[in-house]
């Protein structure tokens, strides 16, 4: 079972206040971070028996400011399975935030479409998940203090919070996407064949993050809303030879309308 004491007693002794929601960026989303007025920002490498994020385009801290009329703290890039971490390692952050009291998490990704609707550059509200990872961040022996053996995971992603970014994105003009993300281990990209297995079994998007941090946030009572950036087509006749630099890219320039969009939603919580 994972321990968190010393990371959790390390990052309670710098941070500046109680959050109130988490945030976590993902590849070429660091514009967000930039808009947060930062009280305290803290680098993961001195975290003690803290993960090291190793994805170009992940800064690889946690800061805590204000966002959107609220505190926050977020996480400047995120963990990945791929990079060789346990589930454990990749949801370490989240679990923390839970335990120096984050209610609500706000969790965003860059990944590919395989819904034909989507296009490059559509922002997409997740209402579900498909975990398709070897494994489950909650394998193993459960920690009754953290939350229940079997967590109930129908409203995985909070119906209020899917309402309320509808609703701001109305009021910005901004159009959005809704759809279900799945999750795999990665890091290499999907066949043709794979991009048509997903979407067969139900899935808008695919990706290689979220999922288990949205299971360990739900294990721990917390309220979840997610945002995908739509940053390559896995739609045939749309697939096209895709480098990590172009993802990076996308989600840089969709960043541009998560990022207020992300602040109304904040502000209406």
């Amino acid at each position: 079972m994972l321990n968190l004491d010393t990371a959790l007693s390390y990052v309670k002794s710098k941070m500046p206040f109680v959050p109130e929601v988490g945030i976590i960026l993902g590849s070429g989303l660091g514009s967000l971070g930039e808009e947060i007025d930062i009280d305290t920002e803290i680098p993961y490498g001195e975290i003690p028996d803290f993960p090291r994020s190793t994805v170009h385009g992940h800064k690889g801290t946690l800061a805590f400011g204000t966002f959107g009329g609220k505190k926050v703290v977020a996480m400047r890039g995120r963990f990945h399975y791929y990079e060789g971490y346990t589930m454990d390692q990749v949801v370490a952050p989240v679990r923390i935030m839970a335990l120096i009291g984050v209610k609500k998490l706000m969790v965003s990704n860059a990944c590919g479409g395989v819904n034909p609707d989507f296009e490059i550059g559509d922002l997409m509200i997740i209402t579900d998940h498909i975990n398709m990872f070897p494994t489950n961040p909650l394998m193993g022996p459960n920690n009754d203090k953290w939350g229940p053996r079997f967590p109930d995971m129908s409203k995985a992603y909070s119906k209020s919070m899917v309402a309320a970014a509808e609703k701001v994105a109305a009021s910005q003009g901004t159009k959005v996407q809704k759809g279900v993300y799945a999750g795999l281990s990665g890091p290499c990209l999907e066949t043709p064949a794979e991009y048509k297995y997903v979407r067969i079994i139900g899935a808008d998007a695919v990706g290689m993050s979220t999922v288990p941090e949205v299971i360990a946030a739900n294990h721990m009572g917390m309220e979840c809303f997610g945002m995908s950036v739509i940053t390559d087509l896995g739609v045939e006749g749309k697939i096209v030879e895709t480098t990590h630099e172009d993802v990076v890219k996308a989600a840089g320039e969709a960043s541009e309308k998560m990022v207020p969009l992300f602040r109304g939603i904040i502000e209406n919580l």
